[in-house]
């Protein structure tokens, strides 16, 4: 089992930063992989970010790299995500993850949510 707890998220002006948070309980951290999703309002929820398994490689959603910075902290047991010239559309609840399946390339474990409001 992984419990994960975000925090981080709030009300931020377009073009503003933010950086949120995960830390990770439960299992060993670093034996699976963990990264963000995210759900705008009537919108599905979309993959963000992660990391690979052993945290060697990450992986960004296309028309997030280059304003998204996904990051961790061993010691801390935390995944990060720097978020900069934040957009209106970036508006969204964003979900830390853990434990990909790799066959359906889904998480197994997720966060509560931490919402995200960017204001124009």
């Amino acid at each position: 089992q992984v419990q994960l707890i975000e925090s981080g998220g709030g009300l931020v002006q377009a073009g503003g930063s933010l950086r949120l948070s995960c830390v990770a309980s439960g299992r060993t951290f670093g034996s699976y992989a963990m990264g963000w999703f995210r759900q705008a309002p009537g919108k599905e929820r979309e993959f963000v970010a992660r990391f690979s398994r052993n945290g060697g490689a990450t992986f960004y959603a296309d028309s997030l790299k280059g304003r998204f910075t996904i990051s961790r902290d061993n010691a801390k047991k935390t995944v990060y995500l720097q978020m900069n010239s934040l957009k209106a559309e970036d508006t969204a609840v964003y979900y830390c993850a853990a434990d990909w399946n790799y066959t359906t390339m889904t998480p197994r474990y997720w966060g509560q949510g931490t919402q995200v409001t960017v204001s124009s």
